[in-house]
């Protein structure tokens, strides 16, 4: 049996610890994470300096960073950032476009529109089964890739072409960075509405 002495010294330590972490937590929380300034043409976007920028693999991308794998997924993310002239297709073909790349069945979208410093932008959450492009973009190959997420953003600039910004990998590396890929470009969930095509 514990004396009662025995048994206040063992509850205030683990008093302590607890507050200990709990104040670890707090300032880990109040920390932010240190980012790098990116000038993308027209855009400047302020990515987390564990991304890491990439040569583009093919001239239709302007810039790419790869996103570090998180604990239990084994392949990295990709953030692509594209322009092609004008509006490239029109906003609501591309984000068809973009739903289409996930198989239908178990397919979860969510499409929003805001409007940041940069510009108006639409952005899409799409997770599901992808059709992740293998090879040259022209053979048109695909592989499928259960448990996948895409971040995929329509960013408008008055007098400019449109800019996609579109982050891909496993579900859980993209769900841990969605809210620094929405403030890479000074988006704002809150301030967000339902997009209406």
């Amino acid at each position: 049996m514990i004396s009662p002495t025995t048994f206040r010294r063992v509850l205030f330590s683990i008093l302590g610890l607890s507050l200990a972490i709990y104040a670890c937590t707090a300032h880990a929380e109040e920390t932010p994470a240190k980012t790098n300034e990116v000038q993308i043409k027209d855009i400047t976007l302020k990515v987390p300096a564990s991304w890491k920028s990439a040569p583009p693999s093919n001239n239709l991308r302007l810039a790419q960073f790869e996103i570090p794998a998180v604990e239990g997924d084994k392949e990295p993310a990709e953030l692509v950032i594209s322009s092609f002239g004008g509006t490239g297709g029109g906003t609501s073909a591309n984000i068809t476009r973009w739903i289409g790349q996930f198989a239908s069945e178990g397919r979860k979208v969510k499409v929003t529109q805001g409007e940041t410093k940069e510009g108006k932008y639409v952005f899409a959450d799409i997770n599901g089964t992808y059709n992740k492009s293998i090879g040259p973009p022209f053979l048109r190959k695909t592989e499928a890739v259960p448990d996948s997420q895409m971040l995929g953003v329509i960013l408008a600039i008055e007098g400019k072409p449109y800019y996609f910004l579109k982050l891909t990998g496993p579900k859980k590396t993209v769900a841990s960075v969605l809210d620094s890929f929405r403030a890479s470009f000074g988006a704002n969930a809150k301030d967000e509405k339902p997009f209406e095509q």
